[in-house]
């Protein structure tokens, strides 16, 4: 692929790795050569940023060889011999080194770049405790600013006051940070991303106990999160020497809290992990959280002290592929451990905001409208648990089918049959004969004989069943309970004031289409409903989803809700990156090819049937978007104004004007339609 759109850096990504060469123990010239071997392979992989582990030019646990004079003259003919090569070599690198300065010796990281060292950082804080020595052969790194270092045969800037920042990718800046740094209450990489860096880099050792893996992981997590950044870990790993201590080689690369790449542990030779990292998503994760900012000014704005140096490094506009996992199911995680997770938690919030508003209110009864369809069918299921928690009998749920001219028999079956295995008081109201009424007082062709079903067509069943539902819920002193969900007020798929759009309580506000059909399947399967619930619940997944407005076709066909917004699947994923991160719709639609392009990749998330496994094109996918970006900006903001209340279940993902997304009711899509047209090409 030759358009720009195919390439990573176009789309705002960094592809970084993380090295854990062999060791040679004291031994800094095959280390430098163990090193050169993974830059270039880093380079062929079309690495921007590499990372390597704790004086890994030296080895890490060499003791009080550190002091002797031979062994540090070695190490800088080693870095000297990386800094020569390094000039035909595209990547930025970052090597550890122990270096002398003013009679002092510091544990280093040295950045480089095209022939040059960029800068000198060394170890803040040295550990001097169980099994580490650290100051017995080193001098802290804290408070040294504004220095600079001769080192192999250059003068480079030297102190922990360093950013470094490449010219032609503007999100693109990093911090680098030592071992115990990351452990220290106050860790600098923190500073580094309140000055601006987007990418956090640690070169340690870390030697491997039990549960210090796990700790690790903790760490760097944590720390990406709450630095709202990438950070890049690489460890000693083989060769070392395990005269006291033993080595697992971990590296791993996160992003905002998230695992992007992770090598072995304990490998026996040189291993790299590669992932590309998001620095414009980072950006606008900041952009967005204004705790970031205010973080920024209780510290003093770091950014002041900082000093910030250019890296040369060349955005290229080749298509590289992307090293970075992609959920096609943004709301709905491929991991099962994860899935069954947030399915427990999605449930018992919707549980626990129902439970709340009945006690508030003091009602007993709730009145909801039974299509068969996923939607209320699930709002059915969360009732029944509600309910149960409220000691109330499920009888006091009061379900209703009502049928119009296009329900199926099928779908009211599974109504039914849903309402009878939860034990919910089930009924029938037919709004056709007032449907007919109203439509004749409207002087509709309908009403003439005439197969006109049109929007009034459509909506005059909606409002019916709406008016029903209310007027039954002031009969029964119950509260209506709402089916509506995001993926529908996304699109403006619901009509305004009635339907899908109003209740006095909806559970299912802030759930994707997508996630509610995952929900379901979790709710059939963990034991809170009967054989008999099973089996239905399963059926209603399975079902076309169809308003069931419009009578079937000719042929039979029926009314398809897809065929008309979009597939479900592909619109909340433009729904997540659109509203979650503010991205463009151009850099939405590369990320929809890389997750949708071919259904055989793996992962896809746990029990997603075989046969509902699909692939679109970049078409298809520049197709949809740009409906989802008409329906969404331009034409359905004012229904999204005037929503009830429910409670919000997934970050970033609620819609409601209280919450996580206000706009002008009176807005257009032309800017975003206007970005996908000049950077999305017509064929991929």
């Amino acid at each position: 692929m030759t358009h720009p759109f195919f390439a990573l850096h176009r789309q705002g990504f960094v592809r970084v790795a993380a090295c854990t060469p062999r060791i040679a123990i004291a031994d800094p010239a095959r280390n430098a050569q163990e090193t050169l071997d993974l830059m270039r392979r880093a380079a062929s992989r079309h690495a921007d940023l590499v990372v390597f582990p704790e004086l890994g030019l030296s080895a890490y646990a060499i003791d009080d060889l550190f002091l002797q004079d031979a062994l540090l003259a070695a190490v800088e003919t080693g870095l000297a011999s990386l800094v020569a090569a390094s000039r035909d070599l595209a990547p930025v690198f970052v090597v550890g080194a122990p270096l002398r300065r003013h009679q002092r010796l510091h544990n280093c990281a040295v950045v480089i770049s095209r022939g040059r060292i960029a800068g000198v950082v060394p170890k803040s804080f040295l550990p001097n405790y169980r099994e580490y020595y650290e100051a017995r052969w080193f001098a802290p790194g804290a408070g040294l600013t504004g220095l600079e270092i001769d080192v192999a045969g250059q003068r480079a800037p030297f102190g922990t006051d360093l950013v470094f920042a490449s010219a032609a990718l503007p999100d693109f800046v990093f911090h680098v940070e030592i071992c115990e740094d990351l452990w220290a209450a106050t860790p600098p990489s923190t500073q580094g991303a309140l000055s601006g860096a987007t990418i956090l880099c640690n070169l340690s050792a870390s030697n491997a106990v039990i549960g210090k893996a796990a700790e690790r992981e903790l760490l760097c997590a944590s720390q990406s999160l709450r630095c709202q950044a990438a950070y890049v870990y690489a460890a000693a790993g083989p060769g070392e020497s395990t005269t006291d201590l033993a080595w697992d080689g971990q590296a791993t690369i996160h992003e905002l809290g998230t695992a992007l790449a992770r090598t072995a542990r304990f490998p026996t030779t040189s291993q790299m992990t590669v992932a590309d990292v998001d620095v414009e998503r980072i950006r606008a994760e900041r952009l967005r959280t204004p705790t970031f900012d205010a973080a920024a000014r209780a510290a003093g704005q770091p950014e002041r002290a900082f000093r910030r140096v250019t890296v040369e490094h060349a955005a290229s506009d080749a298509d590289v592929g992307l090293e970075r996992p992609i959920d096609r199911f943004p709301f709905v995680p491929d991991d099962p451990e994860r899935l069954d997770r947030d399915c427990f938690e999605a449930f018992n919030i919707q549980v626990q905001g129902l439970r709340q508003r009945l006690q508030a209110t003091g009602l007993q009864h709730v009145v909801i409208g039974v299509s068969g369809g996923l939607d209320s069918g699930h709002a059915l299921l969360v009732a029944a648990r509600t309910f149960d928690s409220l000691g109330l009998p499920r009888a006091n749920i009061l379900g209703f089918t009502m049928p119009g001219f296009a329900t199926s028999e099928a779908t009211k079956a599974n109504a039914w049959a849903l309402m009878h295995a939860l034990g919910v008081t089930a009924a029938e109201l037919d709004i056709r004969p007032a449907a007919r009424q109203m439509l004749a007082d409207l002087g509709h062709p309908f009403a003439r004989g005439e197969a006109r079903y049109d929007v009034t067509f459509e909506n005059v069943q909606a409002g019916l069943r709406t008016d029903y539902l209310f007027r039954l819920a002031n009969q029964r002193r119950g509260l209506v309970l709402g089916t509506g969900d995001l993926s529908e007020l996304a699109l403006g798929w619901c009509t305004y004031g009635v339907g899908d759009h109003m209740s006095h309580y909806n559970v299912n506000g802030s759930l994707a289409k997508t996630l509610i059909q995952h929900l379901m399947r979790w709710v059939a399967t963990s034991g809170e409903v009967d054989a008999a619930a099973h089996d239905v619940i399963l059926a209603i997944v399975a079902t076309e989803i169809s308003p069931e407005l419009v009578p079937a076709g000719a042929g039979g066909e029926i009314q398809s809700t897809q065929q008309v917004v979009g597939p479900y699947e592909l619109q909340d994923f433009h729904l997540f990156y659109l509203t979650r991160y503010g991205l463009r719709p151009s850099k939405v639609a590369f990320l929809a090819w890389h997750a949708w392009r071919d259904a055989a990749r793996e992962p896809w998330p746990p029990a997603f049937p075989a046969a509902a496994r699909r692939a679109y094109d970049l078409a298809t996918i520049r197709r949809w978007l740009a409906v989802f970006l008409r329906r969404f900006f331009a034409e359905s903001q004012f229904k999204r104004s005037a929503l009830p209340n429910g409670p919000k279940v997934v970050t970033g993902g609620s819609l409601s004007p209280r919450g996580d997304w206000r706009a002008p009711a009176d807005g257009n899509a032309n800017a975003w339609l206007a970005e996908l047209d000049a950077n999305v090409p017509a064929e991929g």
